[in-house]
């Protein structure tokens, strides 16, 4: 375990629940503080990641801003895996879908994250490391939506480090001819780190974007559909936490 209070996150031991929500905008985090979360007090905000702890039907869980990239969700998750014991981490979170069958507003289950850094290299692999969604949080999305009527997208998915992307659109297309969804910045980081650290990680995405076509969500769109994948973060974050208290 690293030493508490840690680095970036200058909680104290115990603040912070086994589950989390981890979208990258601090401002989101607060939103779903004051208007989901019973209780919620601010345990961090340290570079204006803001963190908060409350309840959510009952069950103790987290949210937590972690900015963008994937650097910066690997800093996070590593803190709060090794810091502070969270046991199961779900990135709520935008993306571009690459598919035709997705339109906006569409919700995505990542099962796994490819990626274009050198992950691989860095880590002195003799091969290609996969990084993926733990199967019980992924059934538990999926459950979830059912019981919610939220329809959700389950697949690959493509973590970038460029959002501003030098070749445009045309580098997209050999990932949308290998099946992937949509691409974002943060899930391989969040999966490598949590299968580094033996513990469990799921990323829920709203489609937000059409990059092919240049179609996106308007303001009001974006918060009505925001609010499902919230719903949807927090209902699997109980649901898995309700199932550790009764274990």
């Amino acid at each position: 375990m690293l030493p508490t209070p840690t680095t970036h996150n200058r909680a104290s031991l115990g603040d912070i629940a086994e589950s989390i929500l981890l979208p990258g905008d601090p401002l989101r985090a607060q939103y779903i503080a004051e208007n989901y979360l019973e209780d919620a007090v601010r345990y961090t905000h340290v570079r204006g990641m803001s963190g908060y702890t409350g309840t959510y039907h009952g069950q103790r869980v987290s949210v937590q801003g972690t900015g963008m990239g994937g650097p910066s969700m690997g800093i996070y998750a590593y803190e709060l895996i090794h810091g502070y014991g969270v046991k199961r981490l779900i990135r709520i979170g935008s993306a571009g879908a690459l598919q035709e069958n997705l339109a906006v507003g569409d919700l995505i289950g990542a099962s796994a994250a490819s990626y274009d850094t050198d992950y691989s290299r860095q880590r002195k692999l003799g091969g290609t490391v996969v990084p993926a969604a733990s199967f019980s949080l992924l059934l538990s999305a999926y459950q979830q939506a059912r019981q919610l009527q939220l329809p959700l997208h389950i697949g690959p998915i493509l973590s970038s480090d460029f959002f501003y992307s030098p070749g445009g659109t045309d580098d997209l297309l050999a990932w949308k001819k290998v099946g992937m969804l949509a691409v974002e910045m943060e899930a391989a980081s969040l999966y490598m780190t949590a299968q580094e650290g033996g513990v469990q990680a799921l990323c829920l995405l709203t489609v937000t974007d059409l990059p092919f076509t240049g179609e996106e969500m308007t303001s009001g769109e974006r918060e009505r559909s925001l609010d499902a994948m919230i719903r949807l973060g927090l209902a699997v974050a109980c649901e898995r936490e309700k199932e550790n208290n009764l274990s």
